[in-house]
């Protein structure tokens, strides 16, 4: 394996691990969140705990669309990569 190679793969670990780590963290946000509506006003203390989750995982979900794409973009390259080796290798490119 070349340097390149390693450094190509090693970004997109990289990558990968921090979407994993953003997916675990948002889960862990919304393992407390109810699927409900609130009518009474003596929920109240509950539907500003609802709110409250709600806002921390709006505040992660741009993170994770951003390292979703990160992880989109770098599996292209790693694909070009290895498109652009084998042919160099068959000698189709030079």
């Amino acid at each position: 394996m070349t340097v390149s190679a390693i450094v190509v793969w090693s970004v997109w670990v990289a990558f990968a691990l921090f979407l994993a780590v953003l997916y675990i963290y948002r889960s862990s946000l919304t393992r407390d969140e109810e699927d409900q509506i609130f009518l009474d006003e003596s929920f109240d203390h509950e539907k500003a705990h609802q709110a409250a989750i709600a806002a921390r995982v709006a505040k992660v979900e741009p993170l994770v669309r951003m390292a979703r794409w990160l992880v989109v973009a770098m599996t292209v390259v790693v694909i070009g990569y290895y498109v652009r080796d084998v042919m160099l290798q068959l000698h189709i490119m030079q």
